[in-house]
Protein backbone atom coordinates (compact mmCIF):
# COMPACT_ATOMS: atom_id res chain seq x y z
CA UNK A 1 0.00 0.00 0.00
CA UNK A 2 1.30 3.46 -0.77
CA UNK A 3 0.89 6.90 0.66
CA UNK A 4 2.69 10.14 1.39
CA UNK A 5 4.74 11.68 4.18
CA UNK A 6 3.58 15.27 4.64
CA UNK A 7 5.72 17.56 6.77
CA UNK A 8 4.77 20.75 8.55
CA UNK A 9 6.10 22.86 5.65
CA UNK A 10 3.94 20.69 3.33
CA UNK A 11 6.95 18.89 1.82
CA UNK A 12 5.54 15.69 0.32
CA UNK A 13 7.36 12.42 -0.41
CA UNK A 14 6.10 9.01 -1.40
CA UNK A 15 6.16 6.21 1.18
CA UNK A 16 5.12 2.58 1.47
CA UNK A 17 3.17 0.80 4.17
CA UNK A 18 4.76 -2.65 4.45
CA UNK A 19 3.00 -5.56 6.18
CA UNK A 20 4.34 -6.54 9.60
CA UNK A 21 5.73 -10.00 8.76
CA UNK A 22 7.01 -12.43 11.39
CA UNK A 23 8.86 -15.71 10.80
CA UNK A 24 6.79 -18.37 12.61
CA UNK A 25 6.82 -22.15 12.97
CA UNK A 26 3.34 -23.21 11.88
CA UNK A 27 1.37 -26.14 10.56
CA UNK A 28 1.15 -25.85 6.77
CA UNK A 29 -0.52 -28.61 4.72
CA UNK A 30 -0.01 -31.17 7.48
CA UNK A 31 3.69 -30.50 8.13
CA UNK A 32 5.56 -28.08 10.40
CA UNK A 33 7.27 -25.28 8.49
CA UNK A 34 8.78 -21.87 9.06
CA UNK A 35 6.68 -19.36 7.15
CA UNK A 36 6.41 -15.57 6.97
CA UNK A 37 3.05 -14.51 8.39
CA UNK A 38 1.56 -11.07 8.96
CA UNK A 39 0.68 -10.22 12.57
CA UNK A 40 -2.96 -9.68 11.62
CA UNK A 41 -3.20 -13.35 10.55
CA UNK A 42 -1.53 -14.51 13.79
CA UNK A 43 -3.94 -12.48 15.94
CA UNK A 44 -7.05 -13.60 14.07
CA UNK A 45 -6.09 -17.29 14.40
CA UNK A 46 -5.79 -18.02 10.68
CA UNK A 47 -2.68 -20.11 11.31
CA UNK A 48 -1.94 -22.76 13.94
CA UNK A 49 1.36 -22.07 15.66
CA UNK A 50 3.56 -24.98 16.76
CA UNK A 51 5.67 -24.77 19.92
Amino acid sequence: MGGQNIRHAHNVNKRRFNPNLQRVRALHQGSVRRIDVCTKCIKSGKITKVA
